[in-house]
């Protein structure tokens, strides 16, 4: 079993996505469908995916879950909601099936320290008696605060995107080493090996550039912690899907059989609750 931990699906046709605010994003300035997709998936084989909101937006979050709802690959979404909003469960609880992780984009917040008001935590508490998981979206800027939301919700279990999308382009190595260790040391975060290649050099980036922050991850989490994602399609301002895919099988060279496993599938498995195998039922009850 091989997943896609993180990727996303955008119609420009029905909401404009607010993020895409320069020429950078030209390349990938149009509507994403899972036609689109589906070819690097079989080519790969990866047998299923996470689809990840990218707008802040609970019309965009019940869109996904439809999309997920059908016949295909995309075994859970992960959604956006208001965090701050007091009534969050009963939202939560009002969402159709499907969803099975929150996020927000705390990296645009302009308070590093966003994640730790009392409102967001209290936000955050309200996910895990919802049995979600929680996506942190931050940079270097944000992992103190990050840091410290896990901490305060051990019931909750958190997931790194991007692996907090150090400055690979600049070879900047500290303080995002540390505290990625740090992070790390709390048994409540999982962190995805995703989103490397586009904190590099667009143009210029090689594998041994990139390579010893994915080992980084890797060591700190191990390897029952990490999860692949592709960040399809923002990783195509850098790199193909199979570019994506040949770095984190790189990465995981030296992994046995089970680790690797892990790390393309099992650990979304877990942290998630997606494509598990149903229970066993033994005669008697």
């Amino acid at each position: 079993m091989r997943i896609d931990a993180h990727h996303h699906l955008w119609d420009l046709n029905r909401r404009a996505q607010p993020w895409m605010d320069g020429p950078w994003a030209d390349p990938i300035r149009r509507t994403y469908t899972l036609a689109d997709l589906t070819p690097h998936l079989t080519g790969h084989g990866i047998d299923g995916t996470l689809l990840v909101q990218s707008s802040s937006s609970y019309e965009e979050t019940a869109e996904l879950l439809a999309l997920a709802a059908g016949e295909g690959p995309l075994a859970g979404v992960v959604g956006w909601a208001d965090l701050r909003d007091p009534a969050l469960a009963e939202v939560l609880a009002a969402l159709p099936a499907g969803l099975v992780g929150i996020r927000h984009q705390v990296q645009d917040e302009p308070d590093p320290d966003w994640l730790t008001r009392p409102d967001v935590l209290r936000g955050l508490g309200a996910l895990a008696d919802a049995g979600l998981v929680y996506d942190l979206l931050v940079t270097p800027r944000e992992l103190p605060a990050a840091q410290a939301a896990v901490r305060a919700l051990p019931q909750l279990a958190f997931v790194l995107d991007h692996a907090a999308k150090p400055a690979v382009a600049q070879g900047d190595w500290q303080p995002w080493a540390a505290a990625i260790t740090a992070l790390a040391a709390l048994p409540n975060v999982s962190c995805k090996l995703s989103g490397l290649v586009t904190e590099a050099d667009w143009e210029a980036w090689r594998p041994q550039q990139i390579l010893p922050y994915a080992r980084h991850v890797l060591d700190a989490f191990g390897p029952d912690r990490v999860m692949f994602g592709s960040d399809w399609p923002v990783c195509t301002l850098a790199a193909g899907y199979e570019d994506v895919i040949a770095l984190a099988e790189s990465a995981t060279s030296q992994l046995d059989v089970a680790e690797r496993a892990a790390v393309f599938g099992g650990t979304a498995a877990r942290v998630y609750g997606v494509m598990t195998p149903p229970a066993a039922e033994f005669p008697g009850g």
